[in-house]
């Protein structure tokens, strides 16, 4: 019998568009808006926070746990501020109407607030407008940038270079393995697969323990290895960090498709089709209760993705505690970036803040302080971008912490052992939108639905639509 989720599944999540993920309803692979443990608001809820003699700011976001950890953040500032006290009243509003909000209100020149998220696929629409609408963070955030991981911090820069947003989390993508199916089936002890697991450094290596597993397995069309998303970007965006590729051309540069590392990825997932190592993803992906089940099932025993997807294992998986290990994603060459950052939410600071000083000092110090770290790991349970916490043993190894207790690892050993250095960027620009829906939509679905579609057919057709965008 089917184990059955513990909880409503996320509709109000999955109607959101992240980005990374793409489209534009369930099928067409919609994500959390911040790829994060959280679904985007439904209704509009204020909350105010703080000393009320203090300064007064406002706040807009689209997930109220967000404006939660702000509150927390609030009394400790007061606590060690007590020459400038803050009190902050925090909007949540549902993701499109705070966005909405929030670009009329930069345009109008009026009706703004001090601090606002921004989700990740919005932030080139308000980033447009440089430090006319928005407050330069440089200097707020070179007291921390030193530990920060600098892939994260280049999302939210502006095309003049300057920081305009301060991130939650790295989104660094990662492996997740079903160590207790892959011992069943293989007869392995748990030590003998994680040696195994951790033997693997290439795609031909990872290729290698999935077929031996599906082999073990003996439900050759019913058990795989992984499944492969017909609704989602991350094994592409995992591919171009690798080699370093970027299909938006950047700020500057002309979108280009039509990449080698591209062309590598799609075409190993048909030859995985092809020889039952993979799946299609159950609705596109498997951040959808049709994934999530997928999973529970044990019909597939590993796949890439962000860190934050631990969350999606806690809140809706709950009986996979114990049978899951965190592990670097394999590279194509060896010595290559193993991570790529995936999601997430840069908050600003307008420039129609009557306090953008203080707006910004506080803004800063809660998310990127290791006290602000802190607090976003244990409320929200996202990769912090602090490395310095990485390594402090009483952060990274606290037993307590709810996910230090579903899986095998640590997962911020497996930070720790990627490096900030080797997780990539793709850049969230102009163009990106129309790149995610037509590879999304089309691509996709074309060269995996049928593994003997042409990869170089369909890139050509993906590069001549974005193109006739490009030429607008």
């Amino acid at each position: 019998m089917k184990k059955k989720l513990v909880s409503a599944l996320m509709c109000a999540t999955m109607a959101v568009t992240m980005l990374a993920g793409c489209g534009n309803g369930s099928k067409n692979g919609t994500e959390a808006a911040d790829g994060g443990t959280e679904a985007a608001e439904s209704k509009v809820v204020t909350n105010t926070y703080g000393d009320s003699k203090g300064t007064h700011l406002e706040m807009w976001t689209f997930v109220e746990l967000h404006a939660q950890h702000y509150g927390t953040m609030v009394e400790q500032w007061n606590k060690d501020h007590p020459d400038k006290t803050i009190e902050i009243t925090c909007t949540t509003y549902p993701y499109g109407d705070m966005h909405t909000k929030l670009l009329t209100s930069l345009e109008a020149g009026t009706g703004a607030p001090d601090i606002c998220d921004v989700e990740v696929g919005q932030f080139p629409n308000v980033v447009a407008g440089q430090d006319k609408w928005l407050v330069p963070l440089d200097d707020y955030t070179k007291d921390y940038m030193s530990t920060m991981v600098p892939a994260r911090m280049e999302t939210y820069q502006g095309s003049d270079g300057h920081y305009y947003g301060a991130p939650y989390h790295v989104g660094a993508t990662v492996m997740y393995y079903n160590v207790k199916a892959m011992g069943d089936a293989m007869g392995l002890s748990q030590s003998d697969v994680i040696a195994k697991i951790d033997g693997v450094k290439t795609w031909d290596d990872y290729e290698a323990l999935g077929t031996e597993y599906v082999e073990a397995a003996g439900e050759k069309g019913t058990k795989y290895w992984t499944s492969v998303d017909t609704a989602g970007t991350d094994w592409l965006w995992l591919a171009m960090a690798e080699y370093g590729e970027d299909w938006t051309g950047g700020f500057d540069g002309k979108a280009n498709v039509q990449l080698d590392s591209v062309k590598k990825m799609l075409t190993m997932q048909q030859k995985w089709l092809k020889s039952d190592l993979a799946e299609v993803s159950p609705d596109g992906h498997v951040d959808l209760e049709a994934g999530f089940q997928n999973i529970m099932d044990h019909n597939i025993v590993s796949f890439p993705k962000a860190m934050w997807y631990m969350s999606r294992f806690t809140n809706y998986m709950p009986d996979e505690k114990g049978n899951w290990y965190i592990a670097k994603c394999p590279t194509f060459e060896e010595g290559q970036k193993c991570s790529v950052g995936i999601g997430g939410t840069g908050t600003v600071v307008t420039q129609q803040s009557k306090a953008k000083e203080l707006a910004a000092e506080f803004l800063c110090w809660a998310k990127m302080s290791e006290v602000g770290e802190q607090n976003i790991w244990d409320t929200l349970g996202f990769d912090v971008c602090n490395t310095a916490c990485w390594t402090n043993d009483t952060f990274a190894h606290n037993d307590e912490n709810q996910y230090n207790q579903f899986f095998i690892n640590y997962p911020y050993d497996v930070l720790n052992s990627i490096g900030m250095d080797n997780i990539g960027k793709i850049s969230v620009v102009k163009i990106s939108p129309t790149i995610n829906e037509n590879v999304c939509n089309t691509t996709l679905n074309e060269v995996l639905e049928d593994p003997d579609y042409s990869v170089d057919d369909a890139l050509q057709e993906l590069q001549d639509a974005v193109d006739m965008e490009q030429e607008e």
